[in-house]
């Protein structure tokens, strides 16, 4: 039922903003993310986002170069709760000033623990994510 709730706001949107999800920065200039046919594009998707690394493979390590040519509307920090990534830090690292997200405040901590396993708490991380990328949609 919660799932139906999230499919319904969502789907009347005509636009899907991109979005990085941060997996690890352990090295901030190629972090990883997750690719296609996993549980977090999926949940993007639904979530009414657009992956900006859905056609690369399982949890590849994105460049600087690819990042900044995909330029995310959103960057989604799934490492800030274990890695202590912050939005500040994000902004400070070299050439990641100009990314949209960055420019806009749209560099935001998420619970990993909502998305990166299968279980019940999917549709936890389903409706954190459709909230943060359409807040609108959930007032």
């Amino acid at each position: 039922q919660r799932v139906d709730v999230v499919d319904e706001r969502i789907a009347p949107i005509s636009s899907r903003p991109s979005v990085f999800y941060e997996l690890d920065s352990t090295d901030p200039s190629k972090p990883f993310t997750a690719g296609k046919d996993t549980f977090i594009t999926l949940l993007i998707n639904r979530a009414g986002g657009v992956n900006i690394a859905a056609d690369l493979d399982s949890y590849p390590q994105m460049s600087l170069e690819q990042i900044v040519a995909a330029d995310p509307e959103f960057i989604i920090l799934g490492d800030a709760t274990w890695g202590g990534v912050t939005p500040k830090a994000v902004a400070s690292r070299p050439g990641w000033e100009n990314l949209s997200a960055v420019k806009s405040g749209q560099v935001v901590p998420f619970d990993d623990n909502l998305v990166s396993r299968p279980g019940p708490r999917l549709v936890d991380g389903l409706e954190q994510l459709a909230k943060l990328l359409h807040p609108e949609l959930f007032q």
